[in-house]
């Protein structure tokens, strides 16, 4: 898979600085399960002068679950709200029991996804921050014999460590996005052992 690498415009395509290059291709290395369906899309160009973004489905028996986006920003001159050169923003989405909306430990338990799929990976982080949303549909009307639906969001942020140091390798992070996205759907873990196979990225049934 070719992972699409984006400057803001007038910087030039010879522009792209070597580490954000090697990590735009650390990105596209990642090995993510079976069930999620992953390409890329454009990046936000105002944001951060570089930027290269993902999108993934998980989709099971045909169905899709979940879905998300992860976007890797670089600014060589630093950001001092990142605390580093690179942050990676962060968004997933899935259907979940409505009877969980009213849980008030949701919140709490959709963030530590994130950082226990991040701390699994060994992707080292910094200055995360983000927020945990959740939402009930009820239907009413000529809709009402449909059944009560419920979602959950996270979007997130944080900036890598690592990159700074001069080890451009963020798979890792993509990786634990990956974890995010399955956990999210609420599919069950992969055991221990077990050898994830490289997902068909961009490659839609």
């Amino acid at each position: 898979m070719v992972v699409r690498q984006e400057a803001r415009p007038g910087t030039g395509a010879g522009a792209v600085p070597e580490g954000f290059r090697l990590a735009v291709e650390s990105m596209a290395a990642a090995r993510l399960r079976p069930e999620v369906f992953c390409e890329s899309m454009p990046a936000p160009q105002r944001i951060a002068p570089h930027a290269s973004a993902l999108s993934a489905d998980v989709t099971v028996d045909g169905e899709d679950v979940g879905t998300g986006r992860i976007i890797l920003l670089h600014d060589p001159v630093g950001n001092d709200a990142w605390a580093g050169t690179f942050r990676f923003v962060l968004y997933a989405r899935a259907e979940i029991d409505p009877e969980l909306i009213t849980d008030p430990l949701l919140g709490g338990v959709g963030w530590s996804w994130l950082t226990e799929a991040l701390d699994a990976h060994g992707a080292g982080y910094a200055a995360p921050s983000g927020t945990v949303t959740s939402v009930s549909t009820e239907n009413f009307g000529s809709m009402e014999d449909e059944p009560a639906s419920a979602q959950i969001e996270i979007r997130a942020s944080w900036t890598p460590v690592g990159p700074d140091d001069g080890d451009f390798d963020v798979s890792a992070h993509v990786e634990a996005w990956g974890e995010l996205l399955c956990t999210t759907a609420g599919l069950e873990p992969v055991p221990e052992g077990v050898a994830v196979m490289p997902s068909r990225r961009g490659q839609r049934q």
